[in-house]
């Protein structure tokens, strides 16, 4: 390698914080020497309270064998779909690999690749979902005809009826249209067409779901006529996204709902809606194969209990709700709008802090329109 190449190359440090998966330096005794930006994200830490800690404090491995493979200093390690408890965060299932550092005996590198993100972020279509979905695109006709015929019967049931049996042909009726309106939410989640997206701003979108969501309480401009909080987190430096501006309000109406609902158990109910850049998110697409950042991070959080722990992996499922009167159809139909736009959402308990948070990852508009322009020239 020439000089000039060498002089060129990047700094080691610079490096290190550029990847996207965690890496640890440890001294001898597994004391954390130094992090890169990907693990302070992952131990939810900052580098200056990680330092000088003990790996097995804020990271802890059930099994006894891989514990003693990894105090063994000189032998690499490398392990897959381990389940450890991250401090404060609880479970997570994570790949590792530690290795001796040459020529210096003790220490070890250590990397970590998150599999509890991975899964939230991977790159199914949510075909498995969208197959049981798929059963009222069929039944469609078949049954929204009957309904039809009931809603107009009761009708007119209702002018021949005195007052006190009237109240049975409006149950009917709102019964009807209960059932019409699932069947179309369902219709919706089942849909094979995704809707055109296009370069917006999610600010906008965001204030515009804000503003619905306060015309739905009966908040007045001053915010009277509600106990809980809604902080806004913006950073006004994030550049348009590729997106659908109604999909996004779709999206931002539904969190937010579900974090005022779930937050009102709460001695003062908070809901904070954040938006920011966050570096290493890709998405392997499934057209060309090229690689997709998801950059930019929309965030709400909650101070409520949380999804109960049985239910936290299946929350975007169909029909699972903690809700006595839910559906179970929000989060799926939020999941799918997401994914239509190219984008994806996870979903995280935060004890430490008593937090939830749900995050929505999408790209810049200026990335997918560069990676369109590279697809049109390869021949």
């Amino acid at each position: 390698m020439s000089l000039a190449i060498r002089s060129a190359l990047p700094e080691s440090n610079r490096l290190l914080a550029s990847l996207p998966h965690a890496v640890v330096l440890l001294e001898p005794g597994q004391l954390i020497a130094s992090v890169n930006p990907a693990a302070e994200q992952f131990f939810g830490q900052s580098l200056r309270r990680l330092v000088g800690s003990r790996l097995g404090d804020v990271l802890t491995f059930p099994d006894q064998r891989l514990l003693e493979r990894l105090n063994d200093y000189e032998t690499p390690v490398s392990a897959r779909e381990v389940m450890v408890t991250l401090k404060g965060k609880g479970l997570r299932r994570i790949d590792i690999n530690i290795a001796p550092v040459a020529d210096t005996t003790g220490w070890q590198i250590l990397t970590i690749h998150d599999n509890s993100a991975t899964d939230a972020l991977g790159d199914d279509s949510g075909g498995a979902d969208t197959a049981v979905l798929r059963g009222p695109e069929i039944m469609a006709h078949e049954i929204k005809n009957p309904l039809a015929g009931i809603r107009g019967a009761a009708q007119l049931l209702a002018r021949k009826v005195d007052e006190r049996d009237k109240a049975l042909t409006d149950l009917i009726t709102s019964e009807v249209d209960r059932i019409a309106g699932l069947i179309e939410r369902m219709q919706k989640l089942s849909g094979r067409t995704a809707p055109p997206v296009e370069p917006c701003n999610l600010h906008e979108s965001a204030r515009r779901a804000i503003d619905v969501i306060k015309a739905a309480s009966g908040e007045d401009e001053n915010g009277e006529g509600r106990r809980y909080r809604i902080i806004e987190e913006f950073d006004p430096s994030l550049p348009p996204i590729l997106g659908s501006p109604d999909g996004l309000v779709q999206v931002i109406i539904n969190l937010l709902s579900n974090a005022i609902e779930a937050s009102q158990e709460a001695e003062e109910p908070r809901v904070t809606i954040r938006t920011r850049f966050a570096s290493g998110l890709q998405l392997h697409t499934t057209d060309s194969g090229a690689p997709l950042r998801l950059p930019v991070e929309l965030r709400v959080s909650d101070n409520g209990p949380g999804v109960d722990l049985a239910m936290r992996d299946h929350i975007f499922e169909p029909f699972v709700t903690s809700k006595k009167s839910g559906q179970g159809l929000g989060l799926p139909l939020v999941r799918k709008l997401v994914r239509d736009m190219n984008g994806r959402i996870t979903h995280e308990r935060d004890d430490a802090t008593g937090l939830t948070h749900f995050r929505v990852h999408l790209p810049l508009a200026r990335e997918m329109s560069r990676r369109e322009l590279r697809r049109k020239l390869t021949p």
